[in-house]
């Protein structure tokens, strides 16, 4: 299956206007108030007001177009990358998301012969952004996924080869609960399994595509961090765009 011919044109950009329709609707209508009531203003407010919109405006749009470029435009969901980015071919695989799965697809068509599973970590009590419940809704990928609790996934230690976790871990706000499933995701996998992670960062490319928006980002540094308390060894990471890493990590044997 050709990973960049199952997507729609623009859908990357619609879903996240369908996921952030609170922030982009209210930004909008900042942004629309300010230009019609600047003309009533003096001089001197009229210019203090349109320079404070001047970056509202340009986020709306920037973020719009970046998401674009990456979800659209950039073949993202192409992942014919993995298997010569992993050390061996995974026998059984985990897939882990947290109710937005637009990959479990793809990987089974990358490993045919391998076992999976698929399991949502949604907690609404760890994932409080407005941003996952929205997603929640129209996520689905058509393969089941078992729910699960980040921090006790219902499998027996050393399970997987592999685990995938593709825009999902960042959605648990706290580093300790991010570090929790990471030690989860150690102990299922065996010696020597590995896992894939797809993030966007928290650095000064997000943040010029996203504005305060990157802070729902975490840093390259953070990630390596939790790898690290869980145990794992970053053996290779990948910049796809300058807004998005892969980071592939090693369980110590």
């Amino acid at each position: 299956m050709n990973a960049t011919a199952i997507r729609r044109p623009w859908q990357g950009v619609f879903q996240i206007l369908q996921f952030n329709w609170r922030f982009y609707f209210s930004t909008a209508a900042a942004v629309a108030m300010a230009v019609l009531a600047a003309p009533l203003l003096p001089r001197s407010l009229r210019v203090g007001l349109l320079i404070g919109v001047a970056p509202a405006l340009f986020w709306l749009t920037s973020s719009l177009v970046v998401s674009h470029y990456v979800y659209d435009r950039f073949p993202l969901y192409d992942l014919h990358w993995i298997p010569r980015a992993l050390s061996r071919m995974p026998s059984r695989w985990l897939n882990i998301h947290c109710g937005l799965d637009e990959t479990s697809g793809l990987l089974a068509d990358l490993f045919p012969e391998a076992a999976f599973d698929v399991v949502d970590i949604f907690d609404p009590r760890a994932m409080t952004e407005a941003s996952i419940n929205q997603a929640r809704r129209f996520g689905h990928s058509g393969i089941a996924a078992r729910p699960a609790r980040f921090d006790d996934l219902p499998f027996c230690s050393g399970t997987f080869d592999a685990a995938f976790c593709i825009f999902a871990a960042h959605e648990l706000r706290q580093d300790c609960k991010r570090a929790t499933l990471f030690l989860e995701i150690s102990r299922i996998l065996a010696p020597g399994g590995e896992l894939v992670l797809m993030e966007h960062s928290r650095d000064v490319w997000n943040f010029l595509a996203f504005g305060p928006g990157f802070l729902h980002f975490f840093s390259r540094r953070a990630w390596r961090r939790t790898a690290a308390q869980a145990g794992f060894r970053a053996q290779t990471e990948i910049s796809m765009t300058p807004f998005v890493r892969v980071y592939i990590l090693r369980r110590a044997i």
